[in-house]
């Protein structure tokens, strides 16, 4: 054999067995199983996306680990130009391969219940009772019912869950939905303490979600989220009490009437930080992203006071008399 034909041979060889791995690990990667975790997981491609675009809305959404194998394995299975916008659930286990048939096929969840914001408890328990897609697991039940069945381990549920849409399947449980909620607070509280600004006034993760609810239900501009946070964490680290409206509000409980006064501010519980030093003994709403960032990064900023403009925003003061002016200019009846 002509040394030519020889060096062929083994370059074809060659290129066989790497063709046969190149195989091999393909198919091992189309069924194995999403590393992501036991909890249920959801993620909306958007319309016109292609498949790239698809893979990469994927990965940041923590469903994929990268973008590329995924698209190496949609193409060469011809459904490149198959993929489907929608809101979509995954829930574990589930494969590549089985990831790529649900957004080929378009099988996407079309009921969803909506958490927002600054909403208490109390007022996620009314939308999922009042939302006929949901299974109803839990109306009879009382708070402390519900975070034993959840496997919740505190003696109260408010600012536990996340703030979001979610989507599912008709008949899911409200228990399923409350489960994803609290795990999604779990992350994003962990990432963000992860990140927290240094000496902050917070012992645990737990205090720090105490202050953004109270951040969420103080904050009337977004862009003043992380100034107000600072003026809290300021009178912290001072030993001043917060006098925080909202957090008297959420002690009257039934009995705020959408007035608050001066006897209300006077009238001591465990949430009038009039009467209270510190932080009250639980959040007082659902803190959302922005909220959960400026508790945990406050403005680098020296101000302990404001009071509400009218217009939707406020005036910050470093001092009582530049306060009481600002009271005096924008509302008398400001007590920050």
């Amino acid at each position: 054999m002509k040394p030519i034909d020889r060096t062929l041979r083994v370059l074809f060889g060659i290129a066989l067995a790497g063709a046969a791995l190149a195989a091999a690990a393909l198919a091992y990667y189309a069924w194995s199983g999403l590393e992501i975790g036991p909890a249920p997981i959801q993620f909306s491609l958007k319309a016109g996306s292609g498949l790239r675009g698809a893979a990469q809305q994927m990965t940041r959404a923590g469903v994929l680990a990268r973008p590329e194998p995924f698209v190496i394995l949609a193409r060469l299975l011809g459904q490149a130009g198959n993929v489907k916008a929608g809101n979509y659930e995954i829930v574990p286990p589930l494969t590549h391969y089985q990831l790529l048939k649900k957004i080929t096929q378009g099988d996407v969840t079309m009921v969803s219940v909506k958490f927002v914001e600054g909403w208490t408890f109390r007022q996620m328990r009314r939308a999922l009772d009042e939302n006929p897609a949901v299974k109803h697991e839990t109306k009879d039940l009382s708070d402390a019912e519900i975070l034993k069945r959840l496997n919740i381990g505190t003696s109260s549920p408010e600012g536990w869950f996340f703030p979001d849409t979610y989507y599912f399947d008709e008949g899911t449980s409200d228990l399923a939905i409350l489960r994803r909620a609290y795990r999604l607070m779990q992350t994003y509280l962990a990432a963000q303490w992860a990140q927290r600004a240094a000496n902050l006034p917070y012992a645990n993760p737990y205090e720090a979600l105490i202050l953004a609810s109270i951040v969420e239900k103080e904050t009337g501009k977004a862009e003043e989220r992380a100034l107000v946070a600072a003026v809290f964490v300021n009178r912290l680290r001072r030993g001043m009490r917060l006098q925080a409206d909202p957090t008297v509000i959420y002690g009257m409980s039934e009995a705020f009437d959408g007035n608050i006064r001066k006897r209300d501010l006077t009238a001591d519980t465990p949430y009038n930080t009039y009467t209270r030093e510190g932080l009250p003994p639980t959040p007082i709403a659902m803190p959302g992203m922005a909220s959960l960032i400026a508790a945990l990064n406050p403005s680098d900023s020296d101000v302990l006071y404001f009071v509400s403009k009218g217009d939707g925003s406020s005036y910050f003061s470093r001092t009582q008399g530049e306060h009481e002016r600002a009271v005096a200019k924008y509302q008398r009846s400001g007590r920050h």
